[in-house]
């Protein structure tokens, strides 16, 4: 290879003089300026704007960011929110991947679920993504059970087989909180199935507010609990807020009255 040659191929490596800086640098300085909660509200709504504009998972990404933290006055809180969940679903579904995402490391999902639920008008595609996200959570001990708390809140709205079947897993969850809302959601789903899984959960359950919980819904839903069954059922109960088994296999209230705080 001559000099000239090598001169030529060095030349082709070399980006033209006021070429536009890639797309990378773009999105990384208004970025860090959304995700800066020490920044000047104008450079943030600045940056929000410029990131609502280039309409890119990646932008998506770094709006994504503004959901981490709260700033004063309120009013200025929810109007950059409010920008960049606009910014966020003008993307379209091509930002859904960024969105699931942050939602498995997220403190609060909040405003993660209202953009996805924007997203996703498709009651299917809505519950196949909240399924998803939710799989990547475990039922182990975690430093923050939020995310997991809002994604079985939001499935109790969604009635389908899979996440009857998804969400029950989470009735062995280590977090009382957890278990507790993992109840309201599987009874949400309304199927006689989960019966042997609320009786198994009810024998070893230590909260009580668990225990009530689980006798509401079977007195809810009026499921009737197998003969062989009932004894270790009445067991569990004698903890509960006045709740029994009749002679029918029904779970009811003590004294025949009162009613039920379980809202389905």
């Amino acid at each position: 290879m001559g000099i000239f040659d090598f001169l030529r191929k060095d030349k082709k490596s070399i980006p033209p003089a006021g070429s536009a800086p890639s797309v990378d640098k773009k999105i990384s300085g208004p970025a860090k300026i959304v995700a800066d909660k020490r920044a000047q509200t104008y450079d943030r709504l600045e940056a929000i704007q410029a990131l609502a504009e280039m309409k890119t998972p990646d932008a998506a990404a770094a709006l994504l960011k503004r959901f981490t933290f709260t700033v004063d006055p309120s009013i200025t809180d929810q109007e950059e929110k409010d920008l960049a969940f606009h910014g966020i679903v003008a993307i379209g579904k091509e930002a859904v991947p960024a969105v699931g995402e942050f939602c498995v490391k997220a403190e609060a999902l909040t405003w993660p679920l209202k953009i996805l639920r924007e997203l996703l008008d498709d009651d299917d595609e809505y519950k196949d993504e909240l399924l998803a996200i939710l799989e990547r959570f475990d039922t182990e001990y975690a430093r923050n059970v939020e995310p997991k708390i809002q994604i079985i809140q939001a499935l109790e709205e969604v009635v389908h087989e899979e996440v009857r079947t998804s969400v029950e897993r989470f009735l062995e969850d280590v977090n009382e909180t957890v278990r507790f809302h993992a109840v309201q959601t599987t009874f949400a789903q309304g199927n006689p199935e989960s019966l042997g899984p609320m009786l198994e959960m009810l024998a070893t359950e230590e909260s009580v507010r668990v225990k009530n919980k689980v006798a509401e819904g079977l007195l809810m839903r009026g499921w009737v609990i197998p003969p062989e069954r009932r004894e270790a059922a009445q067991q569990a109960l004698f903890e509960t807020a006045g709740y029994s088994i009749a002679d029918s296999g029904k779970v009811v209230k003590r004294g025949g009255g009162g009613g039920s705080s379980f809202s389905l």
